[in-house]
């Protein structure tokens, strides 16, 4: 008996210490699509300058995917260490895997509210001022996995205009991410399209945070070219997720870390997350169940 406890105990000190080496190598971030490519790594590269020294890892590697899903695969697969999420993509891996990835922080708008909206935007010449204006038109939706640019839109819609989207609205796709969903519409491919945006400060500034924001400090957005149609209910906060089976020690230097950016670094947070914010917040599953249950009972897992 003696003999088999000590293996075990050996044993589970071998997996101890393999889980900490491993996490101590090289820390994978996950970047999610709705960008172009070289943009979103130049947003993040203050983490793979910082993230080294902070948290005790060798080297600090970006995965840029082309859309939600591959983020949302590479959580699951065990392949990526952290990353950002919107509810939806966070929902989808909750239904799929609910141990998969831990939901630690997420962010807290300039005004201290803990949430943004999806916005359907159009093309001011064309002189659409409401919903009413493009019933019969083709709306476009940013992404599958797309919070704001999809379920939010696909819930809630409905109960402004009376019908399902399908039957309010002549065709429905996608752009391709939150940007190229823009651009889509600018070009005239889509009537309306829904992204997002914190809902603070000016819709004439693209909001103080969000797709729209972002877009206009890039320079490829005026938005003088555009015109809000509607604006969700407040939609909570994505999350900022790491590998549940990463080790404890890890986690809390990663932890620490984020939560002190705001003020260590204003531009790599503003960098990172697309705008202005005040700071990070806890949370747990518990903040995104209404998304998983409007996720489980409108498009699935």
């Amino acid at each position: 008996m003696l003999k088999k406890t000590l293996l075990a105990a050996t044993a589970l000190l071998a997996l101890a210490s393999a889980a900490a080496a491993e996490d101590l190598k090289e820390f994978r971030i996950g970047i999610l699509g709705g960008e172009n490519e070289a943009d979103r790594l130049k947003s993040y590269q203050c983490l793979v300058d910082q993230l080294p020294a902070a948290i005790g890892v060798e080297k600090v590697s970006l995965f840029p995917a082309a859309d939600y899903d591959g983020v949302v695969q590479g959580l699951l697969g065990g392949t990526l260490d952290y990353a950002e999420l919107g509810a939806s993509g966070f929902a989808k891996i909750y239904l799929a895997d609910a141990k998969a990835v831990e939901p630690i922080l997420t962010t807290v708008q300039t005004d201290g509210s803990m949430g943004y909206y999806s916005i359907m935007v159009a093309r001011k010449d064309k002189g659409y001022k409401t919903l009413a204006d493009i019933k019969g038109k083709k709306l476009g939706f940013a992404d599958p996995d797309s919070t704001s640019g999809y379920l939010v839109p696909l819930v809630t819609l409905p109960e402004k205009t009376g019908a399902p989207v399908k039957e309010y609205f002549t065709e429905t796709g996608f752009g391709g991410g939150h940007e190229n969903l823009v651009l889509e519409v600018l070009k005239g491919n889509f009537d309306a399209g829904t992204t997002f945006g914190s809902g603070v400060g000016d819709f004439k500034d693209g909001y103080t945070s969000g797709n729209l924001r972002k877009m206009v400090d890039k320079g490829i957005l005026n938005m003088d070219d555009l015109v809000e149609l509607w604006k969700s209910p407040l939609i909570p906060n994505g999350p900022i997720v790491v590998r549940s089976s990463m080790n404890d020690d890890m986690k809390k230097k990663f932890k620490d870390y984020m939560v002190k950016l705001p003020e260590t670094d204003a531009a790599c947070f503003s960098a990172i997350q697309g705008g202005d914010f005040k700071s990070y917040t806890e949370v747990t599953v518990d903040f995104y169940k209404p998304i998983i249950d409007a996720r489980k009972a409108t498009i699935g897992g």
